[in-house]
């Protein structure tokens, strides 16, 4: 399966601010699209946490590649990706952009990683750039480290403003998700660099979120990334399994709704896995029907 649009193309036609929920399998993002999600970002730290239960920085790129490929044919949702490993030099970077768009990628934000000069980092963003050319792959260039100085946040803004002169199509400054002068930095972030930006990881204090998505929208952001996958499928793994040890059964994760009614002992009923058994009908003329295994005949959705 491949993306539907192009993120491009789904900026053009927005008029609010997309949010785009960070996933790292096919499983959360099925979740995002089921929940009405337009584009997801393949988090470094969530595919590190899933994978290895280690930070992004000990990803490979084969690894970071792999799911790539994996989600970007499951879902039909456009595909950011949070690259580093593989971007370290300018080949290297070429190289592995090329992989990552021939792997579905619609997007790729680029950081500067721990470390890299900005002379280093305009060499890469220039490999990667020339890589997505001929593609419909974008880069998104981005500017890591906190912005609460005043020398700080102005290199940032130099930095991302020259990456847009370079030919990036859109820009994120990190700092802001990690300031308590969030709203009034992204005004000025909004009045000073062109192009649209992509606003980092949105967090909330006491159920108030740090800026308004139809505020920063106005000031050219067009997309906001928000993290809670890993967190509340960990958390709900954990709830009810600590109900299923409590019981001595698993009544409780087994009578668990999702959203559109359908229950079970899996979540296999909520991938459509019917599909791949029809397209093989195709080949061989007979039509087998998919059904969880162990579950009883007649109630394989629930």
């Amino acid at each position: 399966m491949s993306a539907k649009y192009t993120i491009s193309e789904l900026i053009a036609r927005e008029s609010e601010c997309i949010m785009v929920p960070c996933v790292y399998d096919c499983g959360s993002a099925l979740a995002a699209q089921l929940s009405g999600a337009k584009a997801i970002l393949l988090s470094g730290g969530e595919l590190g946490e899933s994978l290895l239960g280690c930070p992004e920085a000990l990803l490979t790129t084969d690894e970071m590649a792999h799911a790539v490929e994996r989600i970007c044919t499951f879902s039909d949702l456009p595909v950011v990706v949070d690259v580093g490993a593989g971007f370290e030099e300018p080949l290297t970077a070429y190289r592995t952009a090329r992989r990552m768009t021939a792997g579905g990628a619609m997007a790729l934000l680029l950081g500067n990683e721990e470390g890299m000069t900005w002379n280093e980092y305009r060499a890469v963003l220039k490999a990667t750039l020339k890589a997505v050319e001929d593609t419909p792959c974008i880069v998104i260039a981005r500017k890591n480290g906190s912005i609460d100085q005043e020398e700080a946040l102005e290199e940032s803004i130099a930095q991302m403003t020259e990456a847009i002169a370079l030919g990036a199509s859109g820009t994120m400054v990190c700092g802001l998700c990690r300031s308590t002068r969030a709203r009034e930095l992204a005004k000025i972030i909004g009045e000073r660099i062109p192009g649209w930006k992509f606003y980092p990881d949105q967090n909330s204090v006491n159920g108030v979120p740090d800026v308004d998505n139809e505020e920063i929208y106005q000031q050219g952001f067009k997309m906001i990334s928000y993290h809670y996958m890993m967190k509340v499928a960990v958390a709900a793994m954990w709830e009810y399994g600590l109900l299923n040890m409590q019981n001595g059964n698993n009544v409780p994760s087994n009578e668990k709704m999702f959203p559109n009614g359908v229950k079970g002992a899996s979540a296999l009923p909520i991938f459509n896995m019917q599909r791949y058994y029809d397209f093989e009908a195709q080949f061989t003329g007979k039509r087998k029907i998919f059904r969880v295994p162990g579950a009883i005949p007649g109630r394989e959705n629930g």
